[in-house]
């Protein structure tokens, strides 16, 4: 139902821009749009559960509560989301803490970590878990995990340690909760990582398949009494290899050659990506995350890999899909005022929606306490208080667009316009036909800047003009749902479709905000075009079906 507020809450907004940045004016775009009536060859078809999460190993019992305290605003986040895509988000557990992860039966409690500042001040670097971390897997109903296992401890100690923790993890994912398995987190990194190293130098690609044959056969050893159904052949499977993506320290196609998959238990190619690093020299709002560019890069090393491993001989080749186990914009957590801001939102569904176009059949996009990219904060903490956070915006802003992924999962297709600040998207149903537009305009617009300035800068307005395909019959009405907030610096008061999300309101579930427009619809011309109005730094989404 449509406010009596016209749209001009969000087009005029009463801050304004800087002379400099109203006046800037992109490349030009076609004046017309085409679109296909049909699929185009090469387009993406995501999995179930596309839009997806990995929680910091360290961070699970925060977000998951226990069984005496489930964290409900979790479960409503993840339901909202289930909600628009049929499933609920699919979960990681790992990260670089799954790699510090110690277990010890005698511990009461679920987790006990000790922070390490010198190496950092968002984790523990020394994690013992007990068994009642174990609960957490319990407090979230209808949801599937991937559990990780610790590869990058390699001390008797340790490795006993993992395999006594293998029958309260099967016995935990029992009944439905396991989607995979998963062994260590970005070992290309072992000997490498800026956290310390943990293996030699002279560690290469054939030692690392060696350790993660062993150890895969010794976990699945362990879970055949207590679990003997997940340990079957057909059930027992992994996402592998789960590297950072970035790093040349081993080569992920040279791991297959060796032999990574000689038992057949990996279900899934994974991948890690990060668009840049939080302490990097010249990372900006604008050049590094608005920007259409950059992610069609970072994605296009994904591919790569991909293809490779597809071109490989008949006896070797994974013939598997190809995901990211773990992704996000900064890595070392995020940077306050950019992986947390809304323009951080329109980056997230510009990346992912490349990466369902480009057949990354799946993200996992990364979080934990206190982290600046986080998408919610499930806890209060002495540095930040629970609540939802921009970046859960444009999570909600893809499952929308992309629909319920369970009963027709559409073919996504990257629509090239001519400026980087600036991208387009169309969804196709399974019969081929076009279903949905989507504009993402990634113009820097700050709200906080320019307030010395009048109306004579309102904030910029871009006009996107689509030619459908004249010979397909639509209804001539096209139903608007715009991600909005007052600025890309923006950190609160972001809507989708007129809803907010927010904790304070009803614990993360959908509320209606009566001061901003919803229920927008435009028409197509007789001739087949289709106008919408873009403000900068926000994003539409065109329904074609209503």
């Amino acid at each position: 139902m449509a406010s009596h507020l016209s749209l001009a809450f969000y087009l005029f907004a009463a801050v304004f821009p800087s002379s400099a940045t109203a006046l800037t004016r992109p490349p030009r775009r076609p004046s017309a749009i085409p679109v296909q009536a049909t699929v185009p060859s090469g387009a993406g078809v995501p999995f179930k559960s596309f839009l997806s999460y990995s929680i910091e190993f360290s961070s699970f019992p925060d977000f998951a509560g226990n069984l005496s305290s489930p964290n409900v605003f979790s479960n409503n986040l993840l339901n909202n989301l289930g909600d628009l895509a049929g499933t609920k988000p699919y979960i990681r557990v790992g990260g670089n803490t799954q790699d510090y992860a110690i277990f010890n039966s005698s511990l009461d409690v679920a987790s006990i970590g000790i922070l390490n500042t010198n190496i950092s001040s968002d984790y523990p670097t020394t994690l013992t878990i007990g068994i009642p971390y174990f609960e957490s897997y319990h407090t979230w109903p209808d949801t599937k995990f991937v559990h990780g296992f610790n590869l990058g401890r390699n001390s008797t100690a340790a490795r006993q340690a993992l395999i006594e923790s293998v029958p309260y993890a099967c016995e935990a994912l029992q009944d439905g909760k396991l989607l995979y398995w998963e062994l260590g987190n970005e070992p290309d990194l072992y000997k490498t990582s800026a956290q310390g190293p943990v293996r030699p130098p002279s560690w290469d690609e054939q030692d690392y398949v060696d350790e993660w044959l062993h150890w895969t056969r010794e976990i699945r050893k362990a879970m055949r009494q207590p679990c003997p159904q997940l340990a079957s052949w057909n059930d027992y499977k992994y996402y592998a290899p789960s590297f950072a993506g970035s790093s040349n320290s081993l080569d992920p196609i040279e791991t297959w050659e060796d032999g990574l998959d000689s038992d057949k238990d990996i279900a899934v190619i994974t991948s890690h990506n990060y668009i840049s690093g939080a302490e990097v020299p010249g990372v900006t709002l604008q050049g590094t995350l608005m920007n259409h560019t950059s992610n069609v890069i970072s994605v296009r090393k994904q591919t790569n890999e991909s293809r490779h491993l597809a071109a490989l001989p008949d006896h070797l080749e994974p013939n598997l899909p190809f995901i990211l186990g773990e992704h996000n914009s900064l890595y070392n957590q995020g940077r306050p005022g950019l992986s947390n801001t809304f323009g951080a939102t329109l980056w997230g569904v510009d990346f992912n929606l490349y990466c369902a176009a480009n057949n990354i059949r799946r993200v996992h996009m990364h979080q934990g306490t206190n982290y600046r990219y986080q998408s919610w904060q499930p806890i209060d903490t002495n540095k930040t208080n629970k609540g939802t956070k921009a970046p859960y915006y444009g999570n909600i802003a893809v499952a929308a667009f992309l629909g319920d992924l369970t009963k027709s999962p559409p073919s996504v297709v990257n629509l090239p316009l001519p400026s980087e600040q600036e991208s387009a998207y169309a969804t196709y149903t399974s019969s081929g036909k076009l279903s949905k537009l989507m504009v993402i305009n990634l113009m820097e617009y700050n709200a906080t800047a320019g307030n010395n300035y009048t109306n004579d800068y309102p904030r910029p307005i871009e006009r996107y003009t689509f030619q459908l395909p004249s010979d397909v019959g639509f209804a001539k009405s096209v139903k608007l749902q715009r991600l909005m907030a007052n600025g890309s610096d923006a950190i609160t008061g972001v809507s989708f479709d007129g809803y907010s999300y927010n904790y304070e309101l009803e614990n993360g579930k959908p509320v209606t905000l009566h001061n901003v427009t919803r229920g927008e619809v435009l028409q197509i011309d007789g001739g087949g075009r289709l106008c919408v109005d873009v403000p900068r730094s926000s994003a539409v989404i065109l329904d074609l079906g209503c």
